[in-house]
């Protein structure tokens, strides 16, 4: 193959992305090399013609100038004396750090440059998704790499590096698979600096001599839609029916977004038409994923004017026929408490909602006769493919005749797009769990992470699994499968099948002296969470110099579940740990009843709950913990008192808006025995009787939560009594949330909750001898 000089090369890459952009398909060019001579060949790219907003991810400056060979000289790239300013070619190009790649969110490029070489570079999974994402039809992504095979960690790998690790001292399997793709895969143009060698492969494309200008999709009869698909999403969002909700989900650059904003233009100009207004609710992880919604409502609704309640925000955009406002998570169930959301005639839309908790879903499912779902399958950010499988029971049991819609076609790019097929293939992000081999008790297997990178096959598997299970697993997470300094996989069943996983890393292990200045704050050494954690927060600064074992994902197969798997798994890794001399087992989760029961079925006892909502779940984490050791039961001791004598009285301040259903688990989690004596035993008679104010009798009714809790008879029915003794609810919120028409009812209401667990702990000391 004869070696291209520079601006012969800019020709190959030019006719190849010519023919990308007439079948409104996009590319990735992959440039191996040393630092100087890939950061030259960018510059060389980017002076070459007049690309439409360029983009450069990386640390270093790509400079206002560009050192390429001319036609008949003798310099290589990176040796060039000829000089060429970038402004020649009218680009004005836009510079960020790997960092800041997700803020490119919303916004489009012809041409994406990612640098992965030189110092203080590095690929960083997570940002290169996002900005693979940003490409346009017709652009090219070009990816900078050192020409080592991937055989050493990049910078990027500081993130990785554990405490008391160095990146350099880590494996690089992730970055050796990712040379062994980029090598094999079909659609990839390969420039190879150091054999002066640039490799444009073959694009089997019928009519290549169409114009650019025919890179719009084919309309539908919907002109305001790209495709049919998403017109159809579009009428069935305008005609939400009662109790009927709407699941929409799309893997990205397939317009979800999109239909959402035209959608919301579309309710609220038919309200105006019928003389009405409508307030359109709409929640996401992350204001900003719903940008893209208020652009394209923007857009379609041109009297829109930021509405006085958005208080100077651009997130709540007033019409006449009513209001688009969007409110957070947390905000949003505190508003359904109040009684100021929800209710006949409201609507909510809810993005990404395979990232909010099911909990929470759950309660706006009850709250909005109309409401859709709309979440992404495949996607950088995780993924939404276990979101209507997670969800399904309680949207069969809440609304049986809920709808499914699924965005299938492009519009941002057309179909067999060969970017797409790399990245997710880089990336991993259409890894599927697979059909789950049949199993047998006790087949549990460690798998090695040089073999699992070798193994595409099983890292598909037991990957695909992990993002089936948990919305948040992202590319990164698979870098960490591979390469993270202190952490292991096991399987239950077949490593290429699996029945479920579970991956966890070691924690803790600090000499005293580093110890104490974790626990006054003075150091935070990486990747120490729970260790950390228990002793900044939880006070117990043994947890840094015991060793800890943190769970940080565990999956199991649908084929599986309700099978004892996920105990099997649990089991075989406390095994492990005590082998291994761990002094405690624990995780850290989003704090959810159903996922709490489970922890505590194995065995786990709570130590530690968030005092403040995560942002991007809206859930306190909750941190539970298991013994493997002697020294590990006295520490867990300590540290389970201090939460159960804590727990009160965070309930009555900062978790004083904790979900109800919480409250309960953690009162039950927490609970020992208890007992009521005498005094609290007519306290609570005269309450159900009716003689004495319920308020000033709470502390009996706290006390005869705790011992009906300490003997399991606390019921779920329960949880709202339980919210208004240790939180103060208000009359307003139990009514709203029980459906109770005015201040009396209520009152009876816990009165006759008092008395039935009242009845509940008689039995309980008549059945112990008491009475």
């Amino acid at each position: 193959m004869t070696a291209p000089t520079p601006s012969r090369a800019m020709a190959q890459l030019e006719a190849w992305r010519h023919r990308l952009a007439a079948s409104r398909w996009r590319g990735m060019l992959w440039v191996s090399g040393d630092a100087a001579s890939t950061l030259n060949a960018a510059r060389c790219l980017l002076a070459s013609r007049r690309w439409r907003s360029p983009l450069f991810v990386g640390e270093q400056d790509i400079g206002e100038q560009v050192a390429c060979k001319q036609e008949g000289g003798e310099q290589d790239i990176g040796q060039s004396t000829v000089i060429a300013e970038l402004g020649a070619s009218g680009s004005t190009v836009t510079q960020l750090s790997r960092a800041k790649a997700r803020t490119r969110l919303g916004t489009e490029h012809e041409l994406v440059i990612y640098n992965a070489v030189g110092q203080g570079e590095g690929l960083d999974p997570d940002a290169l998704g996002a900005v693979a994402g940003t490409v346009m039809a017709g652009g090219l992504l070009v990816l900078l790499t050192a020409d080592d095979g991937g055989l050493s960690p990049d910078a990027d790998y500081r993130r990785l590096a554990a405490h008391p690790w160095r990146s350099d001292q880590l494996s690089s399997h992730y970055l050796a698979r990712c040379h062994r793709l980029l090598v094999s895969l079909e659609g990839v143009a390969r420039w190879r600096l150091a054999d002066r060698v640039l490799e444009v492969p073959p694009l089997d494309i019928p009519s290549l001599d169409l114009p650019e200008s025919s890179m719009g999709a084919a309309s539908p009869q919907d002109g305001e839609c790209l495709s049919q698909d998403q017109a159809e999403a579009v009428a069935r969002l305008v005609q939400l029916r009662r109790r009927r909700p709407l699941v929409l989900t799309a893997d990205r650059g397939r317009g979800k977004s999109a239909a959402l904003g035209i959608a919301c233009a579309r309710i609220l100009a038919r309200a105006e038409q019928r003389g009405e207004r409508v307030e359109v609710l709409l929640t996401a992880p992350r204001p900003a994923a719903v940008a893209t919604v208020f652009e394209h409502f923007s857009r379609l609704s041109p009297g829109a004017r930021p509405s006085p309640r958005a208080l100077h925000s651009a997130k709540c955009m007033e019409v006449p026929g009513g209001v688009l406002r969007f409110v957070a998570p947390d905000a949003l169930s505190a508003m359904i408490t109040e009684g100021e959301a929800g209710g006949a005639g409201s609507v909510l839309l809810v993005d990404e909602a395979a990232a909010i908790p099911a909990a929470l879903l759950g309660e706006w499912l009850a709250a909005f006769p109309r409401i859709a779902f709309a979440t992404t399958e495949h996607g950088y950010e995780g993924s939404g493919r276990g979101f209507a499988l997670r969800f399904r029971r309680r949207l069969d049991e809440l609304t049986p005749q809920w709808q499914g819609v699924r965005l299938e076609t492009p519009v941002r790019w057309a179909a067999g797009d060969p970017l797409e097929v790399v990245i997710s293939r880089l990336l991993l992000l259409d890894a599927d769990a697979v059909e789950v081999a049949p199993w047998q008790d006790g087949q549990i297997s460690l798998v090695e992470p040089a073999g699992l990178a070798a193994d595409e096959s099983t890292l598909r598997a037991i990957f695909g699994l992990l993002i089936q299970a948990h919305y948040r697993t992202t590319p990164t997470d698979l870098r960490a499968l591979l390469d993270a300094p202190s952490g292991a996989v096991m399987t239950l069943g077949s490593p290429t099948a699996p029945a479920g996983v579970v991956v966890w890393s070691d924690e803790g292990g600090f000499d005293t002296a580093l110890a104490d200045q974790v626990a006054l704050g003075q150091r935070r050494p990486r990747g120490h969470l729970l260790a950390q954690s228990l002793a900044v927060h939880a006070g117990e600064r043994g947890a840094l110099e015991a060793r800890v074992r943190r769970v940080t994902r565990i999956a199991v197969h649908p084929d599986g579940r309700r099978q004892g798997a996920g105990a099997q798994l649990l089991g075989a890794a406390f095994h492990r740990a005590q082998e291994e001399g761990t002094d405690l087992l624990g995780a850290s989760f989003g704090g959810d009843a159903e996922l709490l029961a489970f922890w505590r079925s194995q065995g786990y006892r709570v130590v530690r709950l968030g005092l403040t909502r995560e942002t991007a779940t809206g859930e306190h984490a909750l941190m539970v913990l298991k013994a493997c050791s002697e020294q590990g039961e006295r520490l867990l001791e300590r540290l389970e008192v201090r939460f159960q004598r804590l727990l009160p009285r965070l309930l009555a301040f900062e978790l004083n808006d904790l979900a109800p259903q919480m409250v309960h688990a953690l009162l039950v989690a927490t609970a020992r025995e208890a007992t009521l004596d005498d005094a609290d035993h007519r306290d609570a008679e005269d309450i159900v009787g009716g003689y004495r104010d319920l308020a000033l009798m709470r502390p009996a009714i706290q006390q005869l939560i705790q011992v009906a809790a300490g003997a399991e008879q606390l019921m779920e029915e329960d949880a709202w009594l339980a919210a208004w003794a240790f939180q103060g609810r208000s009359d307003s919120q139990l009514a709203h949330a029980l459906g109770l028409n005015g201040r009396t009812r209520v009152k009876q209401w816990l009165r006759d909750r008092v008395g039935r667990v009242l009845a509940s702990a008689v039995d309980l000391s008549m059945g112990n001898g008491r009475g």
